[in-house]
């Protein structure tokens, strides 16, 4: 029986439309997923619960929109973690001292 830790999604977000889930994947082709995320410098986000939810629905797919708020916050400290975020941007709960 797979466990999240054999599990990995990915999602795909163009700043338009709502993100999709772009890539599911289970057992060792999970870890290659998440291998190559971390070699194209693509942030990680390990959240089961937020998986098991994800993990029903199909690749190209968009999210649900009970998650956007969720998913917008992800997404806005991945970027932030890459340094693509506005000027003076500064996620919830951080500080920079």
């Amino acid at each position: 029986m797979n466990t999240e830790k054999d599990r990995a999604l990915a999602l795909f977000y163009d700043g338009g439309q709502a993100p999709v889930i772009s890539d599911q994947r289970v057992g060792e082709a999970a870890q290659k997923l998440i291998e190559q995320a971390l070699e194209m410098g693509i942030p990680i986000y390990e959240n089961p619960q937020l998986l098991e939810q994800l993990s029903e629905l199909q690749t190209g797919q968009n999210i649900p929109t009970e998650l956007y708020q969720l998913i917008a916050e992800i997404l806005a400290f991945a970027f932030f973690i890459q340094g693509k975020a506005p000027d003076n941007y500064q996620p919830e709960g951080f500080s920079t001292v």
